[in-house]
Formats: structure tokens, C-alpha cells, sequence
């Protein structure tokens, strides 16, 4: 899609991007100043693999701050975005055959990793009539002997749901007693919540699992960092110096510059937020009153990150102004892209079909422009 965008574009075409899981706003200036100023000092050089001890330290410092979780800095792993942190820990832990749970809807790249370390994805199915949230029965129920993982992304791309503290517990019960599955929390949308809604990460809700817990977070999202390629994860040591190990062998240390700045990311001032996740809230819902007003098109209301997951599968079946049937969700985005000049992903990609993710991570001008040529697309349809 982000290709057939770009083709367009080249073409002289008013695409409007929705397909993209990228701040609009510019890296706050004092993150950008610590850069400069580490640049500045010659802080070029090669750091350990697993990340600078002052960057080490201000991870365990936000852990103990916004989570409640004691970790030492021998227990944190830096890496090139939370993606390697994930990727590490699976090729580091999972043997041929293991299984890991994976709800679904979920992040695209999940289940490939879990294929690359040769293990078994194992998709559990998150209806949107429950929230797209994992329930505690159906997890239960997708634990087997072979059952290494489960991975839990909350806020969630690409819904945007989080899980509350009551529902995450329902979660750890289950956990706790099946002690050979290991649990990945996927943070990284963790500041990005609305409407009073309190984040929670498993490890803070079961202390009991904190020896087979990895918490993965990073500065990507919430800080607007997505280019400078900073995540970290914090788990049991042993686990850790297998990641780290494995790290050193790959890619080294993430860039030293970017590290710095990371530092005083964590450190610096969090006023910015403020405004960025009221921005945030007031287009989700505006995005959502726009869509839940075109008739074959329903969207729920997320808890946090900057997506929206709509299902159109009320217009399935329609034909398009140049006779094309709607069969599924790519059919649907592909209209989308040509007649709306609207980039947004199909649901089949995030294992949802039906539906499909648009970001609202771009200008309120752009949203309402984008949902205007949604809304005239779909009544073309017949």
C-alpha cells in the first residue's frame, strides 16, 4: 500500500497517508540538543552492545518511576528499536516447534519472527464484540505443554485497545499457573491513552511473573523518535545476557548518538505530552464520529495508541463506480487508495479480516479532508 501510495504520488496524485504508525509532531528540542551536544563531545564511538551504563540507568530509573518495577541496569537491553528487543528474545528462547500466543488482531510482524526462530505462531482470535481484547478462557485454552510465549501489546497496534488493570489481572491469574510460559509486554504505546484511561504492564500486575517477563517499550512512539531507532527491554538476567549475547553478534550497539538522546528523553521534561495526547484524543474522536457516519462502516473507540480499526465488511459485496466487487479488505483499501486517494491498511495484514487500520497520527486538516473523500467513496459504491 505505502508503494502504490508512493507511485501515485510521483504521479502528481493528492495522497493522503493513513497507513503510516508515525508521530506528525517533530522530536521535542531538548531531546534533539542532547543529541547535538553528544555529537558535539565525540560520544561516536562504539558503546557496549547492550547500551551505555547512563542510558542502562535511566531506563531502570523510568521503569521504577512509571511502572513500580525494580530492574538493574545488568538487566536492560538497548537495542535498534523495540522490534530487535522482541526479535532477540524469540531467537534467543524459542527451539523448533514452540509455540507462541499471539491475539489478533495483531502487529504484522509477530508471527514472522516467530517463524524466523523456528517456532509455531499460535493466533488467537480477539473478537471486536470483546473489545478486541484476549479473554482469559480463550487463553487458557491456547496453553499447550509446547507453549513458550504469549505476547501482549497494550495499547495494541493496530486497535488502539489497552487492557485495564482489572483486565489484565484475569490475564496473570491465568499465567501463573502455567509456569513454563514466558510473557512479552509490548509497551511502546504506553503514554498514548485517552479519557483518563491508566496504563498497566503485566509484570506490574503479577509480580509473581517477573522472572519470566520481558517489559519492551522504547522512545518511538510517545517521543516521536522513530528514525533514531532506540528500544529496550528489562527481564530476568539470564534471559537478558542470552539477548545481549546475541545482539553482539548481530548488529552491535544501537547508534551512540541517538543513546544520548534517549537519556535525556527518559530524564527530560514530559510537558510536551500533554498537548500531543490531547491532540491525539480530540482526532480519534472526530475520526470516529466521521467514520461511524457512513452507512456499512462501524468503528469502535480505542483506549490508546493512534489507530483506529474500523469493519467494513458491511460493504462487501458492493461494486465499485468501474464494476469492481468489494470481496475483502484489501479490496476495499485499494478503492480507497484509488478513488479516495486515502493510504490505509487492510485488516488481513494485522490477521483481522473485515476491517482495516487508519492512523490518525496526521494534522486534523488532513483527517477531515481524508474522511470527506472516505465518506463520498463509499456512497459511490452500489
Amino acid at each position: 500500500m505505502t508503494t502504490k501510495a508512493a507511485e501515485l504520488k510521483a504521479a502528481g496524485k493528492d495522497v493522503i497517508g493513513l497507513a503510516a504508525g508515525e508521530p506528525d509532531f517533530d522530536t521535542p528540542e531538548h531531546i534533539k540538543q542532547a543529541a547535538i551536544k553528544a555529537l558535539q563531545s565525540g560520544k561516536t564511538k562504539y558503546t557496549p552492545a547492550s547500551g551505555t551504563a547512563e542510558l542502562r540507568a535511566a531506563i531502570c530509573a523510568k521503569l521504577k518511576r512509571d511502572n513500580g518495577l525494580d530492574y538493574k541496569p545488568n538487566q536492560i537491553v538497548v537495542g535498534n528499536g523495540a522490534k530487535q528487543i522482541l526479535f532477540n528474545a524469540l531467537l534467543a528462547t524459542v527451539n523448533p516447534g514452540d509455540e507462541v500466543i499471539i491475539p489478533a488482531p495483531y502487529w504484522v510482524s509477530y508471527p514472522d519472527m516467530v517463524q524466523i526462530a523456528e517456532g509455531k505462531p499460535v493466533i488467537v482470535n480477539c473478537p471486536s464484540d470483546k473489545g478486541f481484547k484476549l479473554q482469559p478462557k480463550d487463553l487458557e485454552a491456547a496453553i499447550t505443554p509446547k507453549t513458550k510465549w504469549v505476547i501482549l501489546n497494550s495499547p495494541s497496534n493496530p486497535t488502539g485497545a489497552a487492557y485495564t488493570q482489572a483486565e489484565m489481572k484475569a490475564l496473570t491469574d491465568v499465567l501463573v499457573k502455567h509456569p513454563q510460559v514466558w510473557v512479552m509486554a509490548d509497551d511502546i504505546y504506553e503514554f498514548l491513552v485517552y479519557d483518563g484511561f491508566e496504563f498497566v504492564t503485566p509484570a506490574q500486575v503479577e509480580p509473581k511473573l517477573m522472572d519470566r517477563t520481558l517489559t519492551v517499550n522504547g522512545v518511538s512512539k510517545a517521543y516521536a523518535m522513530t528514525g533514531w531507532r532506540i528500544g529496550y527491554g528489562a527481564g530476568p538476567l539470564e534471559l537478558m545476557k542470552q539477548m545481549d549475547s546475541i545482539q553482539s553478534h548481530s548488529t552491535s550497539n544501537a547508534c551512540s548518538i541517538s543513546q544520548a538522546a534517549t537519556v535525556e528523553a527518559l530524564n527530560g521534561s514530559h510537558e510536551f505530552l500533554k498537548d500531543w495526547v490531547a491532540a491525539y484524543q480530540r482526532r480519534r474522536d472526530m475520526v470516529v464520529a466521521r467514520l461511524n457516519a457512513i452507512e456499512g462502516i462501524r468503528c469502535a473507540k480505542p483506549e490508546g495508541a493512534f489507530y483506529v480499526f474500523p469493519d467494513c465488511s458491511g460493504l462487501f459485496g458492493k461494486k465499485t463506480p468501474q464494476g469492481v466487487m468489494i470481496k475483502d479488505s484489501v479490496g476495499f483499501t485499494e478503492y480507497l487508495l484509488e478513488e479516495a486517494l486515502c493510504a490505509a491498511v487492510a485488516g488481513s495484514a494485522f490477521g483481522a479480516e473485515g476491517f482495516f487500520r487508519i492512523s490518525y497520527a496526521t494534522s486534523d486538516e488532513l483527517l477531515t479532508k481524508a474522511c470527506d473523500r472516505i465518506a463520498e467513496a463509499c456512497k459511490k459504491l452500489a
